[in-house]
């Protein structure tokens, strides 16, 4: 029984991955006008970890790769990091260290994207 559940998590994991990938080739996050945008961003003007990201994942499934790394480059590398992880986590293989070492490294990357001196500068959002 607990095969079966396994199976239908991923089934259910590829199809939302599929809506999402196809979600984001039909609709332009730079041309909508009701998707939200970042808080900390709109407050504080700084630039959280995931800003950019839905932009940056628009440009990959349209193949822009160079594009969307110049816009979240953490989510571009992160993305097949993510599949190796789930499918390892499926099987009970994660360990804590791994998700301290993602915390550390969404942190760390959150502030060097904020500070104005290059080459730091490139991890901000690229129009």
């Amino acid at each position: 029984m607990e095969k079966v559940l396994s199976q239908w998590r991923r089934i259910v994991a590829c199809v939302g991955a599929a809506l999402a990938a196809a979600g984001l080739w039909l609709v332009n996050p730079n041309a909508l006008t009701w998707c939200p945008h970042c808080p900390l961003h709109s407050l504080t003007g700084l630039y959280c970890p995931g800003c950019g990201s839905t932009r940056a994942l628009h440009q990959l499934v349209h193949g822009h790769l160079l594009a969307a790394f110049r816009l979240n480059p953490l989510a571009v590398v992160a993305l097949p990091l993510l599949a190796l992880w789930l499918a390892r986590s499926e099987r009970g293989d994660v360990k804590s260290m791994w998700i301290w070492t993602l915390l550390v490294v969404i942190v760390v990357f959150g502030v060097l994207r904020n500070l104005p001196v290059y080459p730091f500068s490139l991890l901000a959002p690229q129009p």
